[in-house]
């Protein structure tokens, strides 16, 4: 969480007080840079991906027309407009690396920030403003709003009944849109109607497809809304797919401090990272690469099918994190790196990327798979990064769905086995039972807590199958013994044998 509390040794960050800070700041006038991009879900991933591409190319004095206005659409979204606000939308991007020194530059790629909340109005004429030519999207995985198991775009959810009503004159138009869907498809709507070319809608999030999945949630909108505008959508408005990797933990006020006594440099919220980063998309935008960055001359890899390397991310590195996160807390672990140091874990990890993710994936062109693979274990290792088991174990129901469940159905219509991605799943759902196997309570963070802590309480009540039963999550893998019987058998081991006993048995 941001603090306001200075620090009298350090200088509170703005743009007067780049030229006096010990450390790189933008080398380019920033009241010369103009917005071109509006991103929704501003957070600590987006500042040390996007916003750094996009702040290397001005640092070169490219791109000075793609800065960057940031819109939220939550309350929570509050408090990273005031932060960015007091410091001029200057924020400090903080590099760890695994022998514990530390990079530290300001980013000032981002330069506005809507609270869409105060003025839905002006946030819509900020989308809808010609020089806007591509929106982009952090807002994670539940922010698309699907049914999990079926990806049919939800109309009932509370924002987007609103704006869906209010856009069809039955009440709320003097609010405005709530919703990402609202805000976006309205400003379509005014563009279509002022004969503006449409912008590219660029998801940014760690879905398969996650360009695919814009495309038809933000399609079944505005085929809701007025079935024509639909039609113009899915014809005139790109949605290219991409891969994106950094890890991104948290930031704490040990950085915050870190920051002022190492830097000299009083940040409301700055952002920690790895060394590590990637970024692959498709080159599909309005205009083609007029209608972009040159993203390429900073470092981005564009592409014309970027499916074998979201494939690749998301089924080694984010689905691994479920497969470290929640029997390492189990065992008592708080961090990543913890349990990559720990060798009974790191075999258990190789052992599911070699045995049952690595069969799912397509040829990457330019990887070496197994040199990756071993590249993985050594970031989540980095200790300097400290990233939480907390943070890996939050929002499950948003991520095994998309990261771990085509790995099983894929694996079983091949009749291959899958004892090890069964396990992850079995240790998410003891890790749902909410106690540790020190007897310490776990605080389960999820959207649909409710319905997964209910569903980790009646399997210690006689129905051992009912935390998979949820077909919204696991579709009918509780009817599949291939996958139920190691599913028991994993979920019987950390009961009774605990997460360090299942994993080594899983490999032994």
């Amino acid at each position: 969480m941001p603090t306001d509390a200075p620090s009298p040794q350090a200088l509170p960050l703005s743009s007067s007080a780049l030229p006096r800070l010990g450390l790189p700041t933008p080398g380019y006038d920033r009241s010369a840079v103009s917005v071109g991009i509006v991103h929704f879900g501003v957070g600590g991933f987006h500042r040390a991906h996007q916003a750094m591409y996009l702040d290397r190319l001005m640092n070169e004095g490219r791109a000075l027309d793609w800065g960057i206005c940031g819109m939220g659409v939550l309350p929570g979204d509050v408090r990273m407009r005031d932060a960015l606000a007091a410091q001029d939308h200057c924020y400090t991007l903080v590099v760890k690396h695994p022998d514990g020194s530390t990079d530290a530059r300001v980013i000032g790629s981002i330069v506005d920030f809507v609270h869409a909340p105060d003025d839905p109005e002006a946030a819509v004429e900020r989308l809808a403003d010609p020089a806007v030519r591509i929106v982009s999207l952090t807002i994670t995985e539940g922010g698309y709003n699907f049914n999990q198991a079926t990806g049919a775009f939800d109309p009932a959810q509370p924002d987007v009944a609103h704006d869906l009503a209010a856009a069809a004159g039955r009440g709320g138009t003097a609010a405005g849109p709530r919703s990402v869907f609202g805000l976006v498809v309205e400003a379509l709507h005014r563009r279509r109607a002022r004969s503006t070319a449409p912008f590219t809608v660029m998801s940014c999030d760690n879905i398969q497809g996650n360009g695919d999945v814009a495309r038809r949630q933000f399609t079944a909108y505005a085929s809701l809304r007025d079935p024509e505008l639909g039609a113009w959508v899915e014809q005139n408005v790109p949605f290219p797919n991409s891969m994106v990797d950094r890890i991104t933990p948290v930031t704490a006020d040990e950085d915050r401090q870190h920051l002022a006594e190492d830097y000299g440099v009083e940040d409301r919220w700055p952002v920690v990272c790895e060394p590590f980063t990637q970024w692959v998309l498709e080159d599909h935008f309005v205009g083609g690469a007029a209608g972009r960055p040159p993203f390429e001359e900073a470092g981005v890899q564009l592409v014309e099918d970027v499916e074998p390397y979201e494939l690749m991310k998301l089924r080694l590195l984010n689905a691994s994190h479920q497969a470290l996160c929640y029997p390492g807390y189990l065992a008592g672990y708080r961090y990543a790196h913890e349990v990559c140091t720990d060798p009974a874990f790191v075999a258990y990890l190789l052992a599911y990327m070699d045995r049952e993710a690595t069969p799912t994936l397509r040829p990457v062109p330019g990887i070496d798979l197994d040199a990756y693979k071993h590249r993985l274990i050594e970031r989540f290792a980095n200790p300097a990064v400290r990233d939480t088991l907390a943070r890996l174990c939050a929002e499950s129901s948003d991520r095994i769905p998309k990261w771990l469940v085509p790995v099983i159905q894929e694996n079983l219509a091949g009749g291959r086995p899958v004892d090890l991605s069964a396990a992850i799943v079995a240790s998410w759902a003891r890790y749902a039972e909410g106690v540790d196997e020190q007897g310490a309570p776990i605080t389960v963070v999820d959207q649909r807590k409710e319905q997964v802590v209910a569903a980790a309480a009646r399997q210690l009540s006689g129905d051992p199958l009912a935390f998979v039963r949820d077909r919204d999550l696991f579709g009918d893998l509780a009817d599949r013994p291939e996958f139920t019987e190691p599913y028991l058998r994993a979920l019987e081991s950390f009961h009774e044998g605990g997460a360090r006993a299942t994993v080594e048995s899983l490999t032994g």
